[in-house]
């Protein structure tokens, strides 16, 4: 987009854009995924969106047409819904968490691979190959999930109606795991899924060298999910897991615009991609661990859209603070999203804690 001519406004509006089509989609999704009791047709409808997505970033040398790629890629993510429900009912309900963490395992190492490549895909046949390649994987992921098989579910139910479904979106557990996930997502979605690459060339990178800035960040980010529900669940708790992770999100995100040393950044993206890959699976397994079996879908998308307005808010401010006062406002901002999720986070947790000793009595 810089290369086109676009402002950091304009980035930013097309980075969030991302996020606007899973505000806008993601609930009616899980919605009606709950009605028709299906999820594959929604896994092969958003294997569609992406190739579709690729497809025109591939061809269009213009900003709008950049826009409305994006726009089309965040529908592809609106359909995530669905892929996370099928996901979960080939394990047993106390495995949600588990199940969660798997799943973010594989689109973790799926997102190191593709960005980790792009950088020297980029370098050596220009900035249309990726989508490419996109474009080939897209189609050859919407051949593969036509042979998905999906449970038939053994009761028949009715549609949500309207006062059932507020109830799921009032969820007490829910509401609070969202609020979190909106920060978390303002933050990545800032930073690396964001400025942090143009950062890096401004400090100093090269095109080809991203590739260090996105293997820094992915390689904790996706190891975080595979060890955490051994080495940290059971001794800490997973509300104090996700204050440590947000506090340390939101120090070393305050960092990146202090720093240029190649190393000491890369140090950086480190632990921000370990503390950011704890908090994911975490919120994604906490938010449908109360909720019944039968409108988990429809949880599991009213979740998805709230946090939405993250990916939308993060980069939009951040987008229009880069114009006024230089791209390292962005990353401050974003610390202090960071800074206000561990202070949420503490208190629930203390709440939890206080809820669970008066239980006890």
């Amino acid at each position: 987009m810089e290369g086109l001519g676009g402002k950091y406004a304009f980035i930013g509006l097309v980075l969030s854009s991302y996020g606007l089509m899973q505000l806008l989609c993601r609930l009616p999704l899980g919605i009606f995924s709950d009605f028709v009791q299906m999820r594959k047709p929604f896994v092969i409808f958003g294997m569609i969106a992406s190739m579709s997505s690729c497809l025109l970033f591939s061809l269009t040398d213009s900003l709008i047409g950049v826009f409305i790629s994006r726009c089309l890629a965040g529908l592809a993510a609106a359909t995530w819904v669905a892929f996370t429900i099928l996901y979960s009912t080939y394990f047993e309900r106390e495995k949600t968490t588990r199940a969660m963490n798997i799943i973010s395992f594989i689109v973790v190492l799926a997102q190191l691979l593709g960005m980790s490549l792009s950088g020297y895909i980029v370098s050596e046949w220009g900035w249309h190959a990726p989508f490419w390649i996109g474009t080939i994987l897209s189609v050859i992921g919407a051949i593969l999930s036509l042979f998905i098989c999906e449970p038939k579910e053994n009761v028949k139910r009715s549609p949500i109606k309207l006062k059932e479904l507020m109830s799921v979106i009032k969820e007490p557990s829910l509401l609070k795991i969202s609020l979190l996930s909106i920060l978390a997502h303002s933050l990545i979605f800032t930073t690396m899924f964001g400025f942090t690459p143009a950062y890096a060339l401004s400090a100093g990178f090269k095109e080809s060298e991203l590739s260090l800035i996105v293997f820094s960040f992915m390689i904790p980010h996706a190891a975080a999910p595979l060890i955490m529900e051994k080495l940290f669940v059971w001794r800490f708790g997973k509300w104090s897991i996700l204050k440590a992770a947000f506090f340390l999100a939101a120090f070393f995100t305050c960092m990146i615009p202090m720093t240029e040393n190649k190393l000491l950044l890369c140090i950086i993206q480190s632990v921000n991609g370990f503390s950011l890959g704890l908090v994911f699976p975490l919120m994604l397994g906490m938010s449908i661990e109360r909720i019944d079996a039968e409108k988990r879908a429809t949880a599991m998308g009213g979740y998805q859209a709230l946090y939405a307005l993250g990916i939308f808010g993060g980069p939009f401010a951040a987008g229009i603070l880069n114009s006024w006062m230089g791209l390292k406002a962005g990353f401050f901002f974003a610390a202090a999203l960071g800074l206000t999720a561990t202070v949420f986070a503490a208190a629930w947790d203390k709440k939890e804690a206080s809820y669970k000793v008066f239980k006890a009595k």
